[in-house]
């Protein structure tokens, strides 16, 4: 893409900052131009927001019915997915898989969950029992 090519079209997941792309400038080498968005990058953006909100209010109600423990409520409200908790706390994806069990939560350490809590940068009781805001 060319230097004068880079979208400007104002997108809204921007919030008024401007994005660096990397462009082949007038003598044809790369350079670094400011983006404030492209339509399409922004409306990919806000589909994959909605669809994590969604997972959220989904979660919320689950973990106030009792179907799943505090996990399947922090989860997607950090954003995570399996993998990448996976990674961040040392579990396999199945051990998380089976802690997101209100029964197999409620006999997890304090040990194991400290390392959720070190993840979500949340407090023990907050893990435990969190606040949800409605």
């Amino acid at each position: 893409m060319k230097k004068e090519e880079v979208p400007q079209d104002s997108c809204k997941s921007y919030s008024g900052h401007k994005k660096l792309i990397y462009a082949v400038g007038d003598e044809g080498h790369y350079e670094g131009v400011k983006s404030s968005g492209w339509e399409v990058e922004g409306f990919a953006t806000e589909m994959a927001v909605k669809a994590l909100d969604e997972q959220l209010a989904q979660a919320t109600i689950d973990y106030q019915q009792g179907k799943v423990s505090p996990l399947g409520y922090y989860i997607p409200l950090f954003r995570f997915d399996l993998m990448s908790l996976a990674h961040a706390t040392g579990f396999f994806q199945w051990q998380i898989k089976r802690h997101i069990t209100v029964k197999v939560f409620n006999k997890l350490s304090d040990k194991k969950l400290m390392k959720y809590c070190t993840v979500f940068n949340i407090s023990l009781e907050e893990l435990k029992k969190p606040v949800i805001k409605s």
